[in-house]
């Protein structure tokens, strides 16, 4: 799944995430675009707060495993 966050500011990006990962199963993969400066430190941090998987954060592109 890929969620189109660019255009979007801090705390959207990770607002959206929030409520989309639950329509991923457990051990797949929500892709986030994100152009907002902001989303290279709120989406890791989200992901350590949530105990979810980090898999890349690279190029604007920020992809998420669901892992609960």
């Amino acid at each position: 799944m890929t969620l189109d966050c660019r255009g979007m500011l801090c705390p959207l990006p990770v607002i959206k995430l929030a409520q989309t990962i639950s329509e991923v199963a457990i051990g797949d993969t929500i892709t986030v675009l994100a152009d907002d400066p902001a989303a290279a430190t709120d989406i890791p941090a989200w992901c350590r707060m949530r105990s979810q998987e980090l898999v890349s954060a690279e190029n604007e592109q920020y992809v998420v495993r669901r892992l609960s």
